[in-house]
């Protein structure tokens, strides 16, 4: 559609950027002659023509993209750049292109969940690019795009909108969206240095210091090793991972506002920080307990570190496991699956609806008690010290909705197609919710390696669901949104 050019001509010139993204592992394949040197060199040249000819298609289709214009584009490159990024599985692995780009797509919305077994063995590059794609997801690649292509004259106000997570989209931190998207990345690659430096002071190897400094700041949750953390059993690189998927689970521009004022204030403003970190340490110490009451642990001071490194893990929708939590007894997992839900904060990397919104949605609940007792009075919901606009507020209910549906909906999918409704219910949970691991079959200690191909691709659109926060994609799904 000639409409759509622009978008088109956008889509180009990001695939064409993402061709760049695979270099790092090309070189270190290369480097360590792990044998994928020329999976990754198809992949390369694949993606750069494809994007180049796209570009080169639309080249003259010049304009600012409008609202509609911004909704296609978010789910464009959601959906194209994974099945680019599958290529050197494919290639390398000899995988099917359903756990391929299941992989992929897990990589880039953060999810982590994988069908790879023997995660030790892979070729370091192929490790690589996977944890790339979840660092990359992280912040989103439609946020590094702003913030390079308006120099090639493309407008990108509408595409931030659609594509950064949270109810309150309007909010910017500078005046210009472009300066926002780089004040956001810059922040964002900080942080992720003084991680990989931390979990290589704390122990790792570089190589695992940084894959892992890739899914945690992305809480994305992939790992190089099939036991996952469990792998180091180290308490102090758990403490270090801990600290960083903490921050990585509240909003970067709160982030970035603390580090251009070198204050801590702006967190005790930011109305999300002190309930995640409160709502965070009450689940640790009660589920803690709860487990050493129940003899899981014979010492409260393991069963706290292993409470206190599984929950926030799953918690920040990130997947990392340091044991089997699925044999804790079920209020646990079941606890930290449905904190997936709602504990992150808007304008992070994690998943689900968001503290924010879930703030919003008891704020309205509690209004609404008070205006059946009192029906005259007149209540304002406020976030902030300031009052939450209805626009929004409805906006909320509507997300809320559709969430619940969408759970419901995929969950009885997946149970009609032969599978048990836990794994079937927590496997769309965690997919959803950008989280990872489940319990049942694709419960920590094992892989989605197990479901049909139709399973996949259900936990697959799940996760695209979820990442691009349920209406971005069911917009462009809707029939009036193709008509002129």
């Amino acid at each position: 559609m000639t409409r759509f050019a622009p978008v088109y001509r956008a889509l180009g010139m990001i695939i064409m950027l993402f061709a760049l993204t695979m270099i790092g592992p090309w070189i270190l394949s290369y480097a360590t002659n792990d044998g994928a040197q020329s999976a990754y060199d198809e992949a390369i040249l694949l993606t750069f023509l494809c994007g180049t000819f796209l570009w080169y298609r639309y080249r003259n289709c010049k304009r600012e993209l409008n609202i509609r214009d911004g909704f296609l584009m978010v789910v464009l490159v959601w959906t194209v750049l994974p099945a680019f990024a599958a290529v050197p599985l494919m290639i390398q692995l000899g995988i099917s292109h359903t756990d391929a780009y299941f992989e992929t797509m897990s990589g880039l919305t953060t999810t982590g969940s994988t069908v790879l077994p023997n995660l030790d063995t892979l070729p370091m590059s192929i490790n690589l690019w996977r944890h790339e794609l979840v660092w990359i997801g992280g912040m989103g690649l439609i946020v590094l795009a702003i913030a390079i292509l308006p120099l090639l004259g493309i407008g990108g106000r509408q595409m931030f909108k659609a594509e950064t997570p949270g109810p309150m989209k309007d909010s910017k931190m500078t005046p210009r969206i472009a300066e926002t998207a780089k004040g956001l990345w810059l922040v964002y690659l900080g942080v992720s240095i003084a991680c990989a430096v931390s979990y290589r002071v704390a122990g790792m190897s570089w190589f695992d210091a940084i894959c892992h400094m890739f899914s945690t700041m992305g809480l994305g949750g992939f790992s190089t090793h099939d036991a996952s953390f469990g792998f180091f059993n180290s308490p102090a690189i758990e403490a270090v991972c801990i600290v960083f998927m903490l921050i990585a689970g509240m909003n970067f521009g709160t982030l970035f506002l603390a580090v251009s004022g070198r204050s801590l204030r702006p967190y005790f403003h930011d109305p999300e920080a002190g309930w995640f970190i409160g709502v965070t340490l009450l689940s640790i110490l009660v589920v803690a307990m709860y487990i050493w009451k129940d003899g899981g642990y014979p010492e409260f001071e393991t069963a706290l570190r292993h409470t206190a490194f599984n929950l926030v893990s799953i918690a920040t929708t990130t997947g990392y496991a340091s044991v089997d939590y699925a044999l804790w007894p079920i209020f646990a997992p079941l606890w930290m699956l449905f904190l997936s839900s709602f504990a992150t904060s808007a304008g992070s990397t994690g998943g689900g609806i968001k503290m924010m919104r879930a703030l919003l949605l008891y704020k309205q609940v509690y209004r609404e008690l008070l205006r059946s007792m009192h029906p005259s009075a007149v209540y304002n919901v406020r976030i902030g010290g300031q009052v939450a606009p209805q626009p929004i507020l409805f906006a909320v209910l509507s997300f809320a909705f559709m969430y619940m549906v969408s759970i419901v909906s995929l969950t009885l999918v997946l149970a009609f197609t032969g599978l048990d409704i836990i794994s079937a219910f927590t496997a769309v949970v965690a997919s959803v919710n950008n989280t990872g691991p489940g319990l049942g079959v694709v419960g920590p200690s094992t892989t989605y390696e197990s479901l049909e191909d139709f399973q996949t691709w259900i936990c697959t659109f799940a996760m695209l669901l979820g990442r691009l926060e349920i209406f971005t994609l069911l917009v462009v799904l809707t029939p009036a949104f193709w008509r002129k």
